[in-house]
């Protein structure tokens, strides 16, 4: 199918509930940064993910702080956890970040350890 037109793409954002033009939005990112959707991964994968930060915990694990990141890009989420860590600059909820990691599937949650980062500008709405 071509490019959508003026008119139906006004039509179609209309028509469309937010969550879903949100989500849209994000696929698109993870598609123009050259990364695979989360949604599609599998466990023990060497992957590279393009999201927005959704959520920030500090949780600790086995007496030490460990920084947890949930990060979505609209075909799913993924937990990011940096061990040792109570914060790292620049990473605020809101933020897209591009990170590259082994995700690992545990009790039907994805995670990847202390995955290597880089912080992109927060792509503006079109």
């Amino acid at each position: 199918m071509g490019k959508e037109n003026v008119l139906q793409r006004a039509l179609r954002r209309l028509a469309t509930s937010n969550a879903e033009l949100e989500s849209e939005d994000l696929q698109r990112n993870v598609r123009q940064e050259g990364a695979v959707p989360i949604g599609t991964c599998q466990d023990r994968e060497q992957v590279c993910l393009t999201g927005t930060v959704s959520a920030i915990t500090l949780s600790p694990r086995a007496g030490h702080p460990a920084l947890e990141v949930e990060l979505r890009d609209g075909s799913g989420g993924v937990t990011l956890v940096w061990l040792g860590r109570r914060q790292i600059p620049g990473i605020d909820a809101g933020r897209t970040l591009k990170i590259q990691g082994r995700i690992s599937c545990h009790e039907g949650r994805r995670l990847v350890y202390n995955p290597r980062y880089e912080l992109l500008p927060t792509p503006t709405a079109s």
